[in-house]
């Protein structure tokens, strides 16, 4: 091999002296370091399944990159785990930018979804294609779920998609950050400038400098006594909440639905 060759002409230049079987065994080292640093296609590929998480305490995300053979169980499996601490209010599929050529597989995906009783949204836009277009197409057809189909505004739609898929609630949202609030849907959006009220010395002549002892004594010197002071009450943290339109909607659509279920129940 090319890479022994170099080696041995290394080992020469340096005057190093090792037997045979300890160099054969070196470059096995060294190869399985360097095949461990160099992605295989298959790991630069997009997973079957992407993500798996809880949204909003009862809802599961599942959120599909390609349809390939295994995803029905690796779905199983992550409906599973998320039901072991969670009691799950419905799901959100979400097949934005997926695609695939499994169509066995996604029939075998279709069933599992169909076969359940909670409500399922499913999320597509433009770029959903192959077998994950299928896969929302059998899903629509059984009436499994609804569709969710993220648009670019509210007179353009996604021909392709919109023909195979027949989306139910169309949504308006810009595609330049769908993949990033796909990662992290609770991402704040970047500033667009610096408002902050240290970027300016205009406040600081409306600003008292008096300190509080000189505001005690000087209420004690009026003869108004001294009154108590509230107890300062830490700020309660903002709950952060879903910026991503298309999401966001399919969420409150689910949580809704379990609401009713409850009240029906």
């Amino acid at each position: 091999m090319r890479s022994q060759l170099y080696f041995h002409r290394f080992v020469a230049q340096f005057g190093v002296r090792m037997s045979p079987r300890f160099s054969r065994l070196l470059i096995l080292g060294l190869a399985g370091l360097l095949a461990a640093q160099i992605p295989s296609r298959a790991d630069a590929a997009a997973a079957p399944l992407a993500k798996s998480a809880i949204l909003e305490g009862n809802v599961a995300y599942l959120r599909v990159g390609q349809v390939e053979k295994n995803l029905a169980d690796e779905i199983r499996a992550a409906q599973s785990a998320l039901a072991v601490s969670n009691e799950i209010a419905g799901t959100v599929l979400d097949l934005r930018f997926a695609d695939g050529d499994d169509s066995d597989s996604a029939k075998a995906i279709a069933d599992l979804f169909a076969s359940k009783k909670l409500p399922l949204a499913i999320l597509v836009n433009g770029q959903t294609r192959g077998a994950a277009a299928a896969l929302a197409a059998d899903l629509r057809a059984a009436r499994a779920g609804l569709i969710f189909e993220s648009v670019a505004g509210s007179a353009q739609t996604n021909s392709q998609t919109t023909a195979l898929m027949h989306p139910d609630i169309a949504v308006v949202a810009g595609t330049e950050n769908e993949r990033a609030l796909m990662e992290n849907p609770y991402a704040a959006p970047a500033p667009n400038g610096t408002n902050s009220l240290a970027a300016t010395n205009n406040l600081l002549p409306l600003v008292d400098h008096t300190s509080e002892a000189d505001l005690v004594r000087a209420k004690i010197k009026d003869g108004g006594g001294l009154e108590p002071v509230p107890a300062e009450h830490a700020p309660v943290p903002q709950k952060p909440f879903i910026r991503d339109p298309v999401l966001a909607r399919a969420v409150d659509l689910i949580k809704g639905l379990a609401v009713l279920r409850a009240s029906h129940s």
